[in-house]
């Protein structure tokens, strides 16, 4: 399960996000080609390790377009394996409170971002929380991934923004009981 840059690829998926609302959203990305949390006689189950992730936060519509100075939007967002929700957007789910908190067995990776206005005289900036690493992957043995996201009540965005993600990952192969451990952790 060492990270082999022969065998990792790159999934990614976006959300954008309005301007102007608040709550919460997410975006599903299907993991059913990746993962087969089965072992069949002699054959082992096969699970996605996510080595690390990296998000974006730029203008929707505005190719590489860094926010503007006057974006105060603020939002915190995650990667949560298996929460199945699909695509929704902004301000119409609702997210458990711990949903992108440490604790939560779920969680892939986590951050919070702040648009440069929303700290004056700073300029926008991601605060990653929670990461996988090349050592310690996260392990995922559901069928899919979620990028969800809460934009804040009274710091929403001034214009359209995408949120990404972009995932280094392998599919690796699991012996029965690491896979059963798994499979009872990532249970929604």
């Amino acid at each position: 399960m060492t990270y082999d840059l022969k065998n990792v690829f790159y999934l990614d998926t976006t959300v954008k996000i309005d301007s102007g609302t608040t709550g919460s959203g997410s975006g599903q990305l299907d993991l059913s080609a990746y993962i087969d949390p089965i072992a069949r006689g002699r054959t082992k189950g096969t699970g996605l390790a996510i080595y690390k992730t990296h998000y974006t936060v730029i203008r929707n519509n505005a190719g590489s377009g860094a926010p503007q100075a006057n974006e105060a939007g603020i939002m915190s967002y995650g990667l949560v394996a298996g929460m199945g929700a699909g695509d929704i957007t902004t301000g119409n789910i609702n997210l458990a409170d711990d949903l992108f908190s440490a604790s939560n067995n779920l969680l892939v990776s986590q951050g919070m971002y702040y648009g440069p206005a929303s700290f004056p005289g700073a300029t926008a900036f991601p605060a990653e929380g929670v990461i996988p690493s090349e050592k310690v992957p996260y392990v995922i043995v559901r069928d899919n991934v979620c990028l969800a996201y809460d934009v804040d009540a009274t710091n929403q965005f001034t214009a359209d923004m995408d949120l990404s993600v972009r995932m280094e990952c392998a599919q690796i192969s699991l012996d029965q009981a690491t896979l059963n451990q798994l499979l009872r952790t990532q249970t929604v």
